[in-house]
């Protein structure tokens, strides 16, 4: 049987990202690691999940829980240095 942490291990996010996602979409963790998973090898994925992690520090903010919102720029700092694609292209 396969536990929490090797469905994250699996889904190529960390746990703060797969927290990100259960907050934003409402959805217990392990069925955020398996969405974070399909994310992750999707091509639109990875923007859409720096999009979420995004939307979770505005709501964050907007409930003046500014703790968590300065955990969720961390956490997007973290993915976007991980995820090198979320970066425009140099010319």
């Amino acid at each position: 049987m396969l536990t929490i942490e090797d469905c994250i291990a699996l889904s190529d996010l960390n746990e703060s990202e797969i927290e990100a996602i259960s907050e934003h979409e409402h959805i217990p963790e392990i069925v955020a690691a398996e969405y974070g998973n399909y994310l992750m090898h999707s091509p639109e994925g990875v923007p859409m999940l720096k999009r979420i992690i995004l939307d979770d520090i505005a709501a964050a903010e907007r409930r003046n829980d500014l703790k968590h919102a300065l955990h969720l720029r961390l956490v997007l700092r973290r993915f976007v240095r991980t995820h090198r694609d979320l970066r425009p292209a140099a010319n």
